[in-house]
This record gives C-alpha cells, sequence and structure tokens, in this order.
C-alpha cells in the first residue's frame, strides 16, 4: 500500500520509494529527508478533499508531502503481537 492510501494516526513501516522514470532524483529527495526503508511513519492529516497536501511525521520530522509524493512511497502496516 502507498503512503497516500493509509488510515490517520496508524503506524506503518516503510518498505521502498518508487520514484517515476522520468525523475529519479525524487527518491533521493525523499530518502534525504528520511524515509527510508524500515523507518516508521506516521500520516496525521490529509489536505482539503484528502488531496494533499499530506502531513506525515517520519522519525522526529515532520514533513508536508504532494499526493503525487506520498503516492511514490510504499509503506506496511506495523503489528504489535
Amino acid at each position: 500500500m502507498h503512503l497516500d492510501q493509509v488510515d490517520l494516526d496508524a503506524i506503518y513501516r516503510v518498505c521502498t520509494v518508487n520514484a517515476p522514470k522520468g525523475a529519479p532524483q525524487i527518491k533521493g529527495q525523499l530518502e534525504d529527508i528520511g524515509f527510508l526503508p524500515g523507518e516508521q511513519v506516521t500520516l496525521l492529516r490529509k489536505g482539503l478533499l484528502k488531496k494533499g497536501p499530506y502531513l506525515v511525521r517520519i522519525g522526529a520530522s515532520t514533513f508536508a508531502l504532494r499526493k503525487s509524493e506520498a503516492r511514490m512511497i510504499e509503506v506496511e502496516p506495523i503489528t504489535h503481537v
């Protein structure tokens, strides 16, 4: 699932970042700000009509992402046993 599809306030783990073929630098930019495999991420808020911007917390940092950027980030839910 992608970050733009997740439930608010739930904790997820980043699996991978998939940048479009025409803009591979976006993957590096997202990784530079912390969207790395294994990192925990939480969607805090969706913008107007749930189209963005998306307010997300990764680690101790909070960022606003466009829907297109959130769509590039694959995540999986973290389940606690």
